[in-house]
């Protein structure tokens, strides 16, 4: 890739200062991301880190045959936070959900430029407390909300990273996401649809009302967006063709 005159799609590669996004340049590689790419397996060692520049990653945690979505990843963040916590694994397994591109350099790459560098890893632990809010909030979601305020929350959550009003997903894929059968996923999705919150069509859900959407999820959206922005700040809005929303979590998106 050159890199000669360059600068990121991902937005914590461009929070960072000249300096330190200087220390990991040299060392990124541009990789498709296609859907179902695993990104880190169960309690093995992370070899490689992504910054994603378009697509969403999902964090799934599993128990024997259970598994559920726990985060999402888009543009505005990395994989690999226990990496940047010390660790070097994690029990969760990472992979692509919606398919786009990235950056990828090795994880022991990453923890050279750390070291050589607190103000780079300050910046990235201010990404890793972001995602551990969103965790937290996807918790309290899953044990508190309805499944249609779960839907609508994940919807908006998924919005916000594809940049646009069109989400690749499946029934099949929304259960698991959200940890329910496929027949609630289904009511739910027809209940948004009737409120003409939505259109969905197979394997395709458009949004409709984003502003809806963000009523009917009744307050499960929004905290741990305005804490992203509050730690890492507002998403510039890039030029050309490449425009995407000006502020994570917001209502401004392309159509």
């Amino acid at each position: 890739m050159d890199k000669s005159n360059w600068a990121p799609r991902n937005y914590l590669l461009r929070s960072l200062s000249d300096t330190d996004l200087s220390l990991i340049k040299p060392k990124l590689e541009r990789a498709a991301l296609f859907v179902r790419r695993n990104l880190e397996e169960p309690d093995q060692p992370i070899r490689e880190i992504c910054f994603p520049e378009a697509g969403i990653i999902s964090v799934v945690a599993k128990s024997g045959e259970r598994r559920i979505e726990t985060g999402l990843i888009g543009y505005e963040g990395m994989t690999g936070p226990t990496v940047v916590m010390g660790d070097d694994r994690s029990p969760h397994e990472t992979y692509v959900q919606v398919e786009g591109e990235g950056l990828i350099m090795e994880a022991d790459d990453l923890r050279a430029a750390m070291r050589d560098s607190p103000t780079l890893r300050d910046s990235l632990l201010r990404f890793v407390q972001a995602f551990m809010i969103q965790t937290a909030h996807t918790a309290l979601a899953n044990g508190r909300a309805r499944i249609d305020e779960r839907l609508a929350r994940w919807l908006l959550m998924a919005q916000d990273r594809v940049c646009g009003d069109k989400l690749p997903l499946t029934h099949e894929f929304l259960s698991l996401m959200l940890g329910v059968r496929r027949p609630g996923v289904t009511d739910a999705l027809h209940r948004l649809e009737g409120e003409g919150l939505i259109r969905a069509k197979r394997s395709l859900i458009m949004v409709r009302d984003r502003a809806g959407l963000v009523e009917v999820a009744d307050g499960s959206y929004g905290g741990p967006e305005a804490e992203y922005r509050r730690l890492l700040g507002p998403l510039p809005a890039w030029n050309g063709d490449d425009d995407v929303g000006v502020a994570f979590g917001t209502d401004l998106h392309v159509a």
